[in-house]
């Protein structure tokens, strides 16, 4: 059926993220080829001749930026809620962010008065995965989400970067935020930004989001010419490697001369170090999957002799300027760095799939 604009409530608009160049090339096919597949809409049961907009809203902004009066539609017969879920599950063709789940799932709390316990069943999830993503969604402040709506941030920028900074300064994460809005950083940039600020003093912080261009600049021009975090870090990766042969080779030599309590002190460091491996390449898949931003603030277990704790991403409370000065800062005239321990859809444009996210008490995903 067709509908005219004025006929539909876009309540739900705002759990979805803007993309400009999605939209543009939406625009240039319908206005080349029209529209062809009908958006989603629910009659509203108190409003005659009213219906919610379920799914296609980038088609209707298109649409009326073309100058059309009316738009092709199908109306589900069934309740605002269950339309909301069914099209959720029925999304296939573009991947939704953890943040615009804990938008959609935040909305049916809030609106239809679901616990977590009803969300997780219609979901077909457990009640910590709800958990999470409505956490996502509370920790971050609502000016920061309005930014990812209006597409001027990423959804992945927001959730890895600016939700550790909303948990541990709140207004630190708006001026990072604005900052990222205004200059268009990409993500590398940001990372790179928030780095510096994670790993900073206090006074220091502010002067890196005082001038965030500035920092930049420096940091580009420090990392041109020395190797970056990412080179070092295969470059420690490799060491192993070459460190592991050479034990496996020098054990053909010591094994005859070993007695039974150096074997069993050779096992135990061996453990340790595959205990430290395991959890490096966990902490290595999450951060290529982007699935969520979760604390890294835990080590690889049971302390063993000999063996290193990784301590490189924890909160931020009670950080000491004990680490290096970064070379970076040093060029921005920035000092006193210290370390930081922190660690399915409609075939439409207006769809995605779900990630990851966390929800904790008191202390965020």
């Amino acid at each position: 059926m067709k509908l005219e604009f004025h006929q539909l409530d876009r309540r739900y608009e705002h759990l979805r993220v803007r993309n400009p160049e999605r939209q543009r090339r939406l625009l240039a096919s319908l206005a080349a080829s029209g529209q062809q597949t009908p958006i989603v809409v629910v009659a509203e049961s108190d409003k005659p001749d009213r219906y919610q907009v379920i799914d296609g809203y980038k088609r209707i902004a298109a649409l009326e930026q073309l100058g059309r009066d009316t738009v092709d539609a199908v109306v589900w017969g069934m309740s605002e809620a269950d339309a909301l879920v069914l099209e959720r599950s029925m999304r296939f063709s573009e991947p939704e962010t953890a943040l615009e789940q804990g938008w959609l799932l935040a909305e049916l709390e809030r609106r239809f008065g679901y616990n977590l316990e009803d969300l997780a069943r219609r979901f077909d999830r457990s009640v910590s995965w709800i958990s999470r993503r409505l956490a996502l969604v509370e920790q971050l402040p609502e000016t920061v989400q309005q930014h990812v709506r209006a597409g001027e941030i990423s959804a992945h920028v927001a959730m890895k970067y600016l939700t550790p900074v909303a948990r541990a300064n709140l207004n630190d994460c708006q001026r990072m935020a604005d900052a990222f809005s205004k200059y268009r950083f990409s993500s590398r940039q940001a990372g790179e930004l928030y780095a510096a600020w994670r790993d900073a003093s206090a006074s220091v912080r502010q002067r890196i989001l005082d001038s965030p261009e500035l920092f930049l600049k420096a940091h580009q021009q420090v990392s041109s010419q020395s190797s970056s975090p990412a080179e070092e870090l295969l470059r420690d990766l490799t060491m192993v490697l070459a460190i592991s042969n050479r034990a496996s080779r020098r054990l053909a030599r010591a094994a005859p001369l070993m007695g039974h309590a150096e074997f069993e002190a050779a096992q135990l460091k061996i453990e340790c170090v595959v205990r430290d491996l395991t959890h490096l390449a966990e902490r290595i898949e999450k951060e290529h999957d982007h699935v969520e931003p979760k604390s890294t603030d835990r080590d690889s277990g049971t302390p063993c002799p000999g063996s290193l704790q990784t301590r490189d991403r924890a909160g931020f409370e009670g950080i000491a300027s004990e680490r290096a000065q970064s070379p970076t800062i040093e060029v921005a005239g920035i000092a006193g760095a210290g370390p930081c321990r922190e660690s399915r859809s409609l075939s439409n444009p207006d769809s995605g799939t779900i990630g990851q996210s966390q929800r904790q008490s008191g202390s965020g995903p």
